[in-house]
């Protein structure tokens, strides 16, 4: 399709993933909205989008805020038209809302569990919420807003993330593994809603890419695999971690209104195998 001049609205523009996602759509010529919560994140993505000879703007906002959103909302379609598309990247995790425990212990009964050690049990429910929130809310609430613009432009398409717990809940992270789980079925259920507005509503699950949060899990201090990060290998036949700029193939293709044309209410794995492989 023909990319230039499109306005697309990418929700955590700052983050790993989703700075990668709007360098490059902005270097096809897609004038990007940056939307964060955290500015000096944007910018780092505006200063990539430049050196592409990119447009972009960057609107710091918290994805749950729909007062902030439809304030964006408004603001972008008065000065540069109707958002086409709408990449929902924003998310995240709570480490008040991950256990440190894999399995429950009954020492989670009378709390004498060791400092530092956090069973389910033991979990800060407010944490949690948050957690659900953010994962959530944050993709209902823009596609709410920008999608009242598309059905208004006569059609685009919502790029939702899902993740591996979408499919497999993994130890320790109850909250986020619940809260991507939802992400899979509400992308099939909007893009039933939205087909008669000419809405195409997809979902790519990344595997394991290192960013900021995830590297203190994965990896130690002096750059080899923590206990974690070599369990994550015995279970990815390609045996590595993914790069941000190896998501770009999939998510063009789940955004091209011509190559993807009927393409709606999917959610693609991109994970280097973990899916595939039982580890044994």
């Amino acid at each position: 399709m023909d990319w230039n001049n499109r306005i697309a609205v990418v929700t955590g523009a700052g983050g790993t993933l989703c700075s990668e996602i709007a360098a490059f759509l902005a270097g096809k010529g897609v004038k990007v909205v940056l939307i964060g919560r955290t500015a000096a994140k944007l910018e780092k993505t505006a200063e990539a989008i430049a050196k592409v000879g990119g447009v972009c703007r960057i609107e710091p906002g918290d994805v749950t805020d729909e007062p902030r959103m439809r304030e964006i909302a408004e603001k972008v379609s008065s000065e540069w038209g109707l958002c086409h598309i709408l990449v929902n990247g924003a998310g995240g995790n709570n480490i008040n809302a991950m256990s440190t425990l894999t399995q429950f212990d009954a020492r989670e009964l009378d709390n004498s569990l060791e400092e530092g050690e956090r069973g389910f049990l033991g979990l800060d429910m407010a944490a949690f919420e948050s957690v659900l929130k953010i994962n959530t809310l944050g993709t209902v609430i823009p596609s709410r807003i920008f999608g009242a613009q598309m059905a208004r432009d006569g059609g685009g398409s919502i790029l939702n993330f899902a993740s591996m717990n979408t499919y497999r809940p993994l130890t320790r992270v109850a909250a986020y593994a619940m809260s991507k789980a939802a992400i899979l079925n509400f992308t099939q259920w909007l893009a039933n809603y939205f087909a008669p507005a000419n809405i195409r509503v997809n979902a790519v699950a990344p595997g394991f890419f290192v960013n900021e949060r995830s590297v203190k899990y994965l990896r130690t201090p002096d750059g080899g695999l923590s206990q974690r990060g070599k369990n994550v290998m015995q279970h990815t036949p390609l045996q590595r971690f993914g790069e941000a700029k190896e998501l770009l193939g999939c998510v063009e293709w789940l955004l091209d209104d011509d190559k993807a044309a009927f393409v709606t209410g999917i959610t693609v794995p991109v994970d280097g195998g973990f899916l595939a492989s039982t580890g044994v």
